[in-house]
C-alpha cells in the first residue's frame, strides 16, 4: 500500500486517499488525471472495498480496459476486473439489458448508431411525403438527439409551445411528428438509439423506485471522468445514483469543456459545490506532457475566461522551443507552409510522420492541407473519416449478426433481405413495409409466417422470403450454443457474402473480402479475451457470445475508433474536437482567423466565445514539444476570395513566447505582423489599377506557361488582370487558380488559358 502511494505526487496522493464523501478533482491538461483515477480505485480495493460496489464512468471503452489492466497490475490480483467500468452508454446499456423489461424491452434489444437512425428517418420522411431537402435527416436526428439529451419525450416536444414556434419559424413544423413516429418504429424494432440509453435509464430510475434503490445500494462509490463533458441526462443519472452514500468523485477540467454542441453542460462541473456543500476540492496542476513554453502560452490564453475554476498549471519540463507563427497569403499557401515545415523537421531531426498532427476548426479546411502533403510526399490520415466498422461490407455482415440477435430489428432486416441477391425485389420489399405499418407488426413477424398474412406478393417471392426466414432461424438456434467467433464464421460461410464479392473480381471487391476477414479476426480476438465478471452471462451459455461482441461494437466511441491503425506512420489530420484526449510531439494549429477560429457562429455571447477559447486551449495542450500556429490573409469561401483578419487568440499568447520567422519558405514573401491595410488589399487584388473584366492590352501576346508561378500578376483576354494564387498538376494537365479583379476565382487549364505575365509596374 505504501509503495502505491509513493508513486504519486503530493496533490495526486491527497486526491487518492480522501475516499469518503463528495470529491472534485480539477485536473489541468497533462497532469495525470487518469493516473489519479486509476490509483484511487486501486487504493479503494486495497482498503477492502468490494469491487462490485465501485462504478467508474470513463471517456472511452479502451480507456476503461487499460485502467482495469493497470489496477490489476497495481494491486496484484484480479479484483480490479470486477469493477463496473466503462462509458456512460456501455454501463447503462448493461443495466438496461437487465432491467429493460420494466420499460417493455427484451434483453436482446438492438442499439442503433447514427447511420441506422438516419436511414430510419429517411424511411419516415418518405412515408410522410416530406422533402428530405427541407427535413435533412442529419438535422432532424440532431433535433431529436438534443431533445432526448434534455429528457424531452416526443409528447413533451410536441406540447412545448416554444419548440413548436421555433420549428414553425424554421419551416420545419413536422419534426415533432417525425420524432413521435421515429420512437414508435424504434420500439417496434426492439431497438434503442444512443440517446435512448441515457433517456431510458433516467426513465427507469424515475418511474421504478425499486430499481433505483437497487443500484443506489449496489454502487457505494461512484467515480466520473471528464465530468465537464456531461449533459443533463448524465448529470441526473449520477445525482440519483449517488444520493444514498454521496461517495461521488468527479474528475475533469472546466478549461477543456468544448462539447456544448453535443449537449455538454459546463455548469455541471462549475456548480458541483452547489450540489454538494461539503465537497472536498483537489487540484492537479503539474503538467507532465508539455514544455514550459507551451504551458505558459496556454495558461495566458485561458486566464482570460471569466467562468472557470481557478488553477495554476505548471511544469518541471524544459523551456522548449518557442511557438512558431506562419503567415500565408492564402489557404493554399498555408497548406504549403505547413507541409514544408513538417518536411523540414522530419529531415533535420529524423522524426517519424506520427510525431506530427495538424488541427483545424472545421473539416472543410483539410483539402488544401491534404493537397500540400501529397505534393510533399508526406503520408497522412484524416481522423473522422470512414472507420472500419462503417465500411459497407462490414456493416452488411454486422446486419446479419444483429438480425440473428434481434429478428425484429427492421433496419438490419431491410439492409440484407436481398443481399447477397436472392430475388426479392424492391416492389415486394415496399409492399412488406406498407403491410408492416398497416398491421403495426415487424416485418420479421410477416415473413416468419408469410403465407397467412401476405396476399399481394407472388408465390415465388413468398417462398424466397420463407427460405430467408428459415436460414435466420437456424442461426438463432445456435446463438446460445456457439461462441461469438464460431457463430460469426458459420453465418459468414452460410450466407455466401464472400463468394458474392469474389465473383465481382475487382480490386475493390478483394479489399472488401479482406475487410470481412479482418472482422472475423476481431471477433476471434474478442472471443479469446477473458470475460469480465460484471458482464452478462448465464450458466451453460458461451461467456463471449455474438451478442456480447455486437454490444461491444455498438458502443465504440469516436475516440475508440481513432485508435484503429494507431501504430501506422501517418501525419494526423483532425478537428480540434476530435483531438481531445490525444497528444503529439509536434502540433500545427491552422486557420487562426477571425470568424473561422473563433467561429463566426460562436461570437454571439461571452459564453460562446469562452468555449472557443477553451477549444484553443485544448489545441495548444495537445503538444508535447512544439506548437506551430498559422493563418491566411485570404481564404476562398463559396468560390469567392475573402480577406481574413488574424485571430484574436494569436494576440492572447504572450508575444515573448512566439517566434516569427523572417522568411516562411524559399520564394515566398514575408508578411509582417501588421493587420491588412488598403495597400495589402490592393496587392491581393493582383494589380496596381482596377480594370473591368473585358479590359485587356491592345497588343496581347500570351507568355510561355513554363514561366508561370504562384504570386505572379497575369492578364487574360476575357477576364482582365489577376493574380495566380494556386497551381497544380503537371504537363498538359497543369492548372492555375487566378483571382481576377471584380470577378473572383477562376481555375484555368494553362495549355488553353493564354495568360500574359505582367510586371508589377504595368
Amino acid at each position: 500500500m505504501t509503495n502505491l502511494l509513493l508513486q504519486l505526487n503530493d496533490s495526486q496522493r491527497e486526491a487518492v486517499i480522501n475516499t469518503e464523501g463528495p470529491v472534485m478533482i480539477i485536473a489541468g491538461a497533462g497532469s495525470g488525471k487518469t493516473r489519479a483515477l486509476t490509483y484511487r480505485i486501486a487504493y479503494l480495493l486495497q482498503q477492502g472495498t468490494d469491487p462490485f460496489s465501485i462504478l467508474a464512468l470513463t471517456f472511452t471503452n479502451k480507456a476503461a480496459r487499460e485502467m482495469k489492466a493497470r489496477i490489476i497490475k497495481l494491486i496484484g490480483d484480479s479484483n480490479g476486473r470486477n469493477v463496473w467500468m466503462g462509458t456512460f452508454h456501455s454501463v447503462f446499456a448493461r443495466i438496461l439489458r437487465i432491467e429493460g423489461h420494466h420499460l417493455g424491452y427484451p434483453q436482446n434489444f438492438t442499439i442503433y448508431d447514427s447511420d441506422d437512425s438516419k436511414r430510419l428517418i429517411k424511411g419516415i420522411l418518405n412515408d410522410m411525403a416530406l422533402d428530405s431537402k427541407v427535413y435533412n435527416p442529419s438535422f432532424v436526428l440532431h433535433r431529436i438527439s438534443n431533445a432526448k439529451s434534455n429528457l424531452f419525450s416526443p409528447l413533451d416536444y410536441i406540447n412545448n409551445p416554444e419548440i413548436q414556434t421555433a420549428d414553425g419559424a424554421a419551416g420545419k413544423p413536422f419534426i415533432g411528428e417525425i420524432f413521435k413516429t421515429y420512437n414508435a418504429r424504434l420500439k417496434r424494432s426492439d431497438a434503442m438509439d444512443f440517446d435512448d440509453l441515457l433517456f431510458n435509464t433516467n426513465l427507469l430510475f424515475r418511474d421504478f423506485p425499486e430499481v433505483l434503490y437497487k443500484y443506489q445500494h449496489k454502487f457505494s462509490y461512484i467515480l466520473v471522468d471528464e465530468y465537464q463533458d456531461t449533459n443533463h441526462a448524465q448529470y441526473l443519472i449520477i445525482k440519483r445514483m449517488a444520493a444514498l452514500f454521496e461517495n461521488i468523485t468527479v474528475v475533469g477540467d472546466d478549461a477543456q469543456s468544448i462539447y456544448s454542441f453535443r449537449g455538454a453542460n459546463i455548469e455541471n462541473i462549475l456548480n458541483f459545490k452547489r450540489d454538494y456543500n461539503d465537497h472536498k476540492l483537489f487540484r492537479l496542476e503539474q503538467n507532465y506532457r508539455s514544455t514550459k513554453t507551451i504551458v505558459n502560452a496556454a495558461n495566458g490564453v485561458i486566464a482570460l475566461n471569466k467562468d472557470q475554476i481557478k488553477k495554476t498549471v505548471w511544469t518541471d519540463n524544459e523551456e522548449g522551443m518557442p511557438i512558431s507563427l506562419l503567415r500565408a497569403t492564402s489557404d493554399g499557401e498555408e497548406g504549403t507552409l505547413v507541409a514544408h515545415s513538417i518536411f523540414g523537421y522530419k529531415m533535420s531531426k529524423q522524426l517519424p510522420n506520427k510525431n506530427f498532427a495538424i488541427l483545424y476548426r472545421t473539416n472543410a479546411q483539410s483539402r488544401s492541407l491534404e493537397e500540400a502533403l501529397r505534393r510533399q510526399g508526406i503520408p497522412y490520415r484524416i481522423y473522422g473519416g470512414l472507420s472500419f466498422y462503417s465500411r459497407k461490407e462490414v456493416k452488411d455482415l454486422l446486419a446479419y449478426f444483429r438480425l440473428v440477435i434481434n429478428p425484429n430489428d427492421e433496419e438490419s432486416l431491410l439492409r440484407i433481405i436481398n443481399y447477397p441477391i436472392r430475388g426479392i425485389g424492391k416492389t415486394s420489399i415496399e409492399r412488406l413495409q406498407v403491410l408492416s405499418n398497416d398491421l403495426d407488426v415487424s416485418i420479421w413477424e410477416l415473413i416468419s409466417n408469410p403465407s397467412s398474412q401476405i396476399t399481394d406478393i407472388n408465390r415465388g417471392t413468398i417462398n424466397k422470403l420463407s427460405e430467408f426466414a428459415t436460414k435466420i432461424k437456424s442461426f438463432i438456434i445456435q446463438l446460445d450454443k456457439m461462441s461469438a467467433f464460431e457463430l460469426a464464421k458459420h453465418i459468414t460461410n452460410s450466407i455466401g457474402i464472400v463468394a458474392a464479392l469474389k465473383e465481382e473480381d475487382t480490386v475493390e471487391s478483394i479489399s472488401r473480402v479482406e475487410n470481412i476477414e479482418e472482422l472475423l479476426n476481431a471477433i476471434m480476438e474478442f472471443s479469446e479475451r477473458e470475460p469480465e465478471a460484471s458482464e452478462l452471462g448465464e450458466e451453460g451459455k458461451p461467456a463471449r457470445s455474438l451478442g456480447h461482441f455486437m454490444q461491444d461494437v455498438a458502443l465504440l466511441t469516436d475516440a475508440d475508433k481513432k485508435d484503429e491503425d494507431a501504430n501506422a506512420d501517418y501525419v494526423s489530420l483532425m478537428t480540434i474536437h476530435a483531438a481531445k484526449g490525444l497528444e503529439f510531439p509536434y502540433v500545427y494549429i491552422v486557420g487562426l482567423e477571425e470568424n473561422l477560429f473563433p467561429s463566426i457562429q460562436s461570437l454571439g455571447t461571452r459564453a460562446e466565445l469562452e468555449e472557443e477559447r477553451r477549444l484553443f486551449y485544448v489545441a495548444l495542450t495537445r503538444a508535447e514539444e512544439k506548437v506551430t500556429i498559422s493563418y491566411a490573409e485570404s481564404r476562398y469561401r463559396w468560390g469567392n476570395l475573402t480577406l481574413c483578419e488574424p485571430s484574436r487568440f494569436i494576440e492572447e499568447i504572450n508575444p515573448q513566447l512566439i517566434e516569427t520567422p523572417k522568411r516562411s519558405i524559399p520564394g515566398k514573401r514575408h508578411l509582417d505582423n501588421t493587420s491588412l491595410t488598403s495597400e495589402t488589399i490592393r496587392k491581393l487584388s493582383g494589380s496596381t489599377s482596377i480594370k473591368n473584366e473585358n479590359e485587356s492590352s491592345v497588343h496581347f501576346e500570351p507568355s510561355d506557361i513554363d514561366g508561370l508561378q504562384i504570386g505572379m500578376n497575369v492578364e487574360h483576354q476575357k477576364f482582365g488582370r489577376g493574380k495566380i494564387v494556386h497551381m497544380e498538376g503537371a504537363g498538359a494537365n497543369r492548372k492555375a487558380t487566378v483571382f481576377f479583379n471584380g470577378i473572383g476565382q477562376k481555375q484555368l487549364l494553362l495549355k488553353f488559358a493564354r495568360l500574359k505575365i505582367i510586371a508589377n509596374n504595368e
